[in-house]
């Protein structure tokens, strides 16, 4: 609740900036596996959208999404029946929560952008789940209870992803918050510096969903 109030704070420019990062924590697990050959995604396309998101709002700019979007919505993938595994769950995930920016390009509101951030929090406690199913202990596992312990006060009940998360977006909504109202943009230092947090933590999933696979789960 605290974090939905938190959004609701940021203006709707750095709202619309908000869910774009969101979406970036995600970038590294939707691109770095195979998409299955029938579902037809052109992965250039899938990267184009992550960039277009994650970058400051702009006419040019949101034209040229609304293209690509038109242009991965045309694949077979929405016109063909789906039984993923894991990481192609993420994928499709991903997919939706692109979808979904688009239509928060086209109508701004703050549900649309609740729902894109929702989306990266409840990707993250699923993958939480199947660590703590799996039958083998995550190669992390120290690390991980020693992060969760430094934040025991922040974030209670949550798994190891879903804190990551937590921390990362707080940092995200926070820089959004402290930019000057007559600035519009990010600054590109900042913007660099969120991009960073944001595929530091999609470097994170990936490895762990390497790893899920591996192992069966």
């Amino acid at each position: 609740m605290l974090q939905i109030e938190r959004l609701a704070e940021l203006r709707p420019v750095h709202q619309r900036q908000a869910a774009g990062l969101a979406l970036r924590r995600w970038r590294a697990p939707a691109l770095a596996f195979a998409w299955d050959a029938e579902w037809g995604v052109d992965t250039s396309v899938l990267e184009s959208l992550f960039r277009l998101a994650a970058e400051p709002a702009g006419e040019q700019l949101d034209t040229a999404y609304g293209q690509a979007l038109a242009e991965l919505c045309a694949a077979p993938l929405f016109t063909s029946e789906a039984d993923p595994d894991t990481v192609q769950l993420v994928q499709l995930e991903a997919v939706g929560g692109l979808l979904a920016f688009g239509q928060v390009l086209e109508q701004p509101d703050l549900d649309g952008v609740e729902r894109i951030v929702g989306f990266s929090s409840g990707l993250a406690t699923y993958l939480d789940a199947l660590v703590d199913a799996s039958f083998y202990s995550h190669p992390s596992e120290e690390a991980h209870r020693e992060f969760l312990a430094n934040l025991a006060d922040r974030t209670s009940g949550r798994g190891y992803f879903a804190a990551r998360n937590l921390v990362v977006e707080s940092a995200c909504h926070s820089a959004l918050r402290a930019i000057p109202d007559s600035e519009g943009l990010l600054a590109t230092a900042t913007h660099c510096q969120l991009l960073s947090r944001c595929d530091d933590f999609g470097e994170e999933l990936v490895a762990t969903l390497r790893w899920l696979r591996v192992t069966g789960h």
